[in-house]
Parts: C-alpha cells; structure tokens; sequence
C-alpha cells in the first residue's frame, strides 16, 4: 500500500480501518517510509500470529510498540521468553475463572458502596465526570480485592493519572518506531515523570510488603512469596515490573472501556431500554450480587459491543523469528507483523453494519457464525490477557449498580472521539447529569 503516514497522523481511526479495508483481508505490507510492516487482518491469518504459530511471531523488547512500553514495564508479565513465562506461571491463579469468582461477593458490596457515593451529586443537580468516577470505583475494587488495599484509593489514581500520561506520551514512538531512542522526540520527558511518579508510588510500598509477604494473599505478596524455575526468589525489579502491569492490566479495560457506554445509550434508547429492564427484572430490590451475574445475559451482550468497537489492546505487534508465509505472503525472518483488533473488528468484510452500535451481534447463534478471531479484544494464544474474565464480572457489577440507581443524560450528544495511545482511550470527558431512580 502506498505512502500511509501522513493519513495516520490526520485521523488514526479511520485510516486503519481503511487501511483494513482495502486490503480486503490480504496480508499487504504498509509503508511508514523505512519501516514496513505486513498488516494481518483477516482472521484465519490472525489466528495464525497469535495462536497456532505464536511461538514464530513474538514479542519483541526491541520492536514496534513493546519498545517504548518496556521502559515503563520492563521484563516480567508484559514481556516475552523466560522471565514471562515464569511471571505468567506465578500470576495465572490469581485469575481462573474459581479465584475470580471466589471475589466477586467482596467486590460486589465494594462497588455498591462506591456507586452510593454518587447520590450526593446526583441529588445536588451536580454533572459528574464519568470517566474519573469510575476510575475511583474501579480503584476501590481492585486494590482491595488483588491488593489487599497495601495501595490506597488515592495512590491508585495517581498512578492512573501517570498511566494516562504515559500512554499519549509514547504515541509518537510507537508511530515512529525507527527513531532510536537516543534521539529526543516530543513526550519523552512526560514519559520519565510518570514513570518517576508511578515508582515513587509503588516501590516503597513493595519493598514494605516484602516483611510481611509470607502470610499475605494479595498478589504483591504472591510475587514476593514466587520462586523461579530453578528455585530463586524473583527479585525486587521483577516484583516492582509484575505490580506495575498488573496495577496497568487490572483497571484500564475496565475504566476506558465503560466511558464510551453512556453516551452510547443516550443515542440507543432501545438498547438502553432493554438493558434496565434486565437489570431490574434480574436483581430486584435488593443489591447487586455476584449470583446475579451469569443472568445478566444482555448486560454481557452490551459489553461485547462495547469493546468489539473500543478495545483497549487496540494493537498487537509481532516479529517473525523465523520465514514463513502467510496467506501467500512471503514474511521474511525478523518482519514486523501488525494485528490490530480495532481493525478486525471494524472491517465491513467480517460484521455487517460495523459502525453501528448493535449488541444483538452476541447471541449464541451469531457468535457460533463467526470466526474466533474476528473478535479478540483481549488477544488470543499463550499471550491472551489474564484479566478477560475479570473485567467482564466487574463490568456487569459497576454497569448493574449505575443503571439501577441513576438515569443518565451526557451533557454532549456527541460520541468521545478515539485516542489512539498505549491504550485506547476517549479523548474528551464524558460529563453526566444523574438523576436518582425512585423506589
């Protein structure tokens, strides 16, 4: 495909769908002028790169994308190889579908108790910034439940803060991957504050866990506690990288994800209409629970949508460690191979009407109709995200909470435009006047 820089630049969105789009599914190489990548969109293919051969297409340290994150997360749960694999093994009960479940109760009266503190507001006439109230309900769930509240409310959002400013600041490296980092590029000294921000956060508190870890269950405990294949203790910056992504991992689906569902309700009543009648059929009076979960079907259908067009992991790149070949293509050893569900799922070759906001597209019968991979929102293979299953019970914890004691109306009929950052994001506020549903 000819010269595409200049277009990303101009509206990210709209050109990687089009970029998708008028590859209609073939592996086609983009030209970024000295850096060439194969783009991969057609699911068969995708599957390829992230499952069945994820161990040819890496995740290379030194490659799009992982470099300039790797400075804020270094090796560890994000990265790739030995000292991944060894941090997945480590972290991965924490999120089974029994552990998870095992918190939803705790998290449930967390939530609630969070969502309450919107009556003030709310019966003040006051609008409130969605986007930051959630980050605070999503805080107070987290850290409490996988960080046995070692990390306050008010220190997790000053890491979120720095996490926001960290995921702008390195778009321009992740858009110019060819730059060295030894060169100055706009974003660079916001990136090292935040970054400076979130350690000066974070290790104190992991380096005061350490004395105490042998009888905590929490997951900087767990690290503390882990050992390696061969039988040492992982060390403090193992410990201090896995806190960090996980902190990253735990909330920012969540707390982005959710931002875009208001204003997207305002615009389908009848999506919203159908969504409080579950609720309120499904929880009644009384609170939210964990035991109401697996009966918020439609609720998991809303969701589905939601992050079939807003997923955060909006890009997945991979180096080819070896020649292969690819839907006809030659891929050469050491190519850079982009899969992006941002594209994939908002190709009009996989889903009919993509740009419609439609969560019908989620019943049985029309998920068995799809490839697997016309929708990974959370990518897929060894490297899928530990946190799926996690987000989708807290999603339908703090939607259900909302939906049964507010009406909402956004102050701006207008979608949030897409930031394309680290991880994808709205890029203005989304302000709601709440009203308090009677009872």
């Amino acid at each position: 495909m000819r010269y595409v820089l200049p277009r990303l630049f101009r509206d990210p969105t709209a050109a990687l769908v089009e970029f998708g789009e008028r590859s209609q599914g073939q592996v086609v190489k983009l030209n970024f002028g000295s850096f060439r990548p194969y783009l991969v969109t057609n699911p068969v293919h995708v599957q390829q790169v992230l499952g069945d051969r994820s161990g040819n297409y890496v995740r290379s340290g030194e490659g799009l994308f992982w470099r300039p994150i790797r400075r804020l997360f270094g090796d560890g749960i994000l990265g790739e190889g030995q000292i991944w694999s060894e941090s997945r093994r480590i972290l991965q009960p924490w999120f089974t579908a029994r552990r998870v479940e095992a918190l939803m109760d705790g998290m449930a009266m967390t939530i609630a108790d969070a969502v309450a503190e919107l009556d003030e507001p709310a019966l003040a006439g006051r609008p409130v910034d969605i986007g930051a109230e959630q980050a605070r309900i999503v805080c107070r769930a987290i850290m409490r439940a996988l960080f046995a509240d070692r990390i306050t409310v008010a220190e997790a959002l000053r890491i979120m803060e720095a996490q926001d400013a960290i995921a702008t600041s390195v778009i321009p490296r992740v858009l110019l991957p060819f730059v060295p980092l030894s060169v100055p590029m706009p974003g660079d000294r916001a990136f090292r504050r935040a970054v400076r921000r979130i350690d000066e956060v974070l290790v104190p508190i992991i380096r005061a866990a350490r004395s105490t870890a042998a009888h905590g269950d929490d997951i900087i405990s767990t690290l503390w506690q882990a050992r390696t294949d061969d039988g040492r203790q992982i060390d403090e910056q193992q410990v201090r990288n896995d806190t960090v992504a996980m902190v990253a991992v735990t909330t920012e689906t969540t707390i982005n994800v959710l931002t875009w569902l208001w204003p997207h309700l305002e615009r389908s009543p009848e999506v919203a209409s159908r969504l409080q009648e579950e609720i309120e059929r499904v929880v009644g009076e009384g609170m939210v629970t964990a035991a109401h979960l697996p009966q918020l079907r439609y609720t998991r259908m809303v969701l589905d949508e939601l992050i079939r067009l807003y997923p955060v992991a909006w890009l997945a790149p991979r180096q080819a460690t070896a020649a292969d070949v690819l839907g006809g293509v030659r891929i050469e050893a050491g190519a850079t191979v982009l899969v992006s569900p941002l594209i994939t799922q908002r190709m009009a070759t996989y889903w009919e009407r993509p740009e419609v906001f439609d969560p019908d597209r989620f019943t049985p019968e029309r998920i068995r109709g799809r490839h697997r991979y016309a929708y990974f929102p959370f990518g897929g293979g060894p490297h899928q995200c530990l946190g799926m299953h996690l987000f989708y019970l807290e999603a339908q914890l703090i939607v259900a909470n909302l939906v049964r004691r507010f009406r909402f109306r956004p102050r701006r009929p207008e979608l949030p435009s897409v930031q394309l950052a680290a991880a994808l994001r709205a890029r203005e506020r989304v302000e709601l006047d709440l009203r308090p549903v009677s009872r």
